[in-house]
């Protein structure tokens, strides 16, 4: 089943962008190209200037860790661990000692606003909450990317605007955020919007803030 079909298009380092469409258009699959969770049959897809046909899982993990972060719409976290012990997963995992992996925990927690949460679990925290903890894990790797999957799609409206209002800090530092979402309101908030249609980019325009 052929899902994507001649896209062609071009993210600039410190962008912003929307990805919108239907469901089944192909937004989801896009995202995991990119992310390098699928690999594509054909064409061409350029990370940074390396290209990213053809490679192995172990280089794939390895690429994902170097330049990309990702957010989930269902956050994904581990709801036995702590706030601070779910922010500090990636760098355990690199094998940062624990004192070091826990003090850029707390140092990413407090930039989304929940230094006060560390020790609470996944259950305690609202869902806006949650989302914070999500995306202070996808930073602590330090990424050039960050790629999130309807981020607001199990939120609230209010909710949805303070963790875009996140996204937006964490852009205007220079990381590179594609956002997938199916709401106007989001997409909105971004630099750019791509829809696609069919498997096909539809358009793309950019948005103009007041």
């Amino acid at each position: 089943m052929e899902v994507l079909k001649g896209i062609d298009c071009r993210i600039e380092a410190g962008e912003l962008v929307a990805i919108m469409g239907s469901s089944g258009s192909g937004k989801s699959t896009l995202l995991n190209v990119l992310g390098l969770l699928d690999d594509f049959d054909e064409g061409s897809y350029a990370l940074d200037g390396m290209d990213m046909d053809g490679l192995s899982e172990r280089q794939a993990a390895r690429y994902r860790s170097q330049f990309l972060g990702f957010v989930f719409q269902s956050f994904n976290l581990i709801s036995f661990k702590t706030a601070l012990d779910n922010v500090a997963l990636p760098l355990y995992y690199q094998k940062v000692p624990r004192r070091e992996r826990n003090r850029k925990a707390m140092e990413y927690l407090t930039k989304v606003g929940l230094a006060d949460w560390a020790d609470h679990l996944p259950n305690q925290m609202s869902g806006g909450q949650k989302q914070r903890v999500a995306i202070a894990r996808a930073l602590i790797a330090q990424p050039r990317v960050i790629l999130a999957d309807e981020p607001t799609g199990a939120l609230d409206s209010t909710t949805s605007d303070e963790v875009m209002k996140v996204l937006r800090q964490i852009n205007q530092e220079g990381i590179t955020i594609v956002v997938v979402t199916h709401e106007n309101e989001i997409a909105n908030l971004c630099d750019r919007i791509i829809r696609l249609k069919d498997g096909r980019i539809e358009s793309q325009d950019s948005v103009a803030h007041v």
